[in-house]
């Protein structure tokens, strides 16, 4: 049975103590060597979240019809996985948790997990090198974890890839956006340091989910 999404975007927030606990492994993220590697520094893996426990499926490369994203699809991105206390915390259980509750998703569910750093090394840093997009899933949420000397960076959410966007919102620390990613299309505006000469970033996990992916066949 197909799950029907009863919110096409649900606003929510993890607990204090999830993001102090997760904060700290985005300092460890890795450069790739991909298009948008400089910049964007990454981790990948996929969970499943079973007996509301996370437990890590043996896959780390991602591919993105080019359907989907025009600035680097149909190429298999091989990235490093989520470090293990990372995965292992309290913090990305409830992070997990609170997805699949808020979803309706069911017990067993597959969960791919993006952990960015956006890195403002340009004057204007793209968040989202593909622009006004879907990302192929049914689910998807956009975690902020930390915002630091930074401008921009707002969550942009659009009816269609021809509107303008309804729903415009910085992510503060903690704060969580579900999107129906089937319903609505998704982009963010650049980021600019704030202070010149000085580091600024933009840490976010994002989540997605298929309707019926729930039962790993490797």
């Amino acid at each position: 049975m197909i799950h029907q999404h009863e919110n096409t975007l649900h606003i929510t927030h993890l607990s204090d103590t999830a993001i102090h606990q997760l904060a700290p492994s985005f300092r460890q993220l890795p450069h790739t060597t991909h298009a948008d590697g400089q910049y964007r520094l990454r981790r990948y893996s996929v969970v499943q979240f079973v007996g509301g426990k996370v437990v890590e499926v043996d896959k780390h490369d991602f591919t993105q019809s080019s359907q989907y994203n025009p600035f680097q699809g149909d190429i298999k991105r091989q990235f490093e996985p989520v470090l293990q206390e990372t995965l292992k915390s309290e913090g990305l259980r409830e992070m997990c948790e609170l997805f699949v509750e808020a979803n309706g998703l069911p017990d067993g569910q597959i969960i791919d997990i993006h952990q960015m750093r956006i890195a403002s090394v340009f004057d204007e840093t793209m968040v989202s090198p593909e622009g006004v997009h879907q990302d192929g899933y049914d689910y998807i949420a956009m975690i902020g974890i930390d915002r630091h000397n930074i401008v921009g960076g707002e969550l942009m959410l659009y009816q269609d890839n021809h509107a303008a966007p309804f729903f415009r919102k910085v992510l503060e620390d903690g704060e969580v956006a579900m999107v129906a990613d089937s319903a609505l299309w998704h982009n963010a505006t650049p980021i600019r340091a704030i202070e010149h000469g000085e580091e600024g970033h933009m840490d976010v996990f994002v989540l997605t989910a298929k309707d019926g992916n729930h039962e790993f066949h490797a």
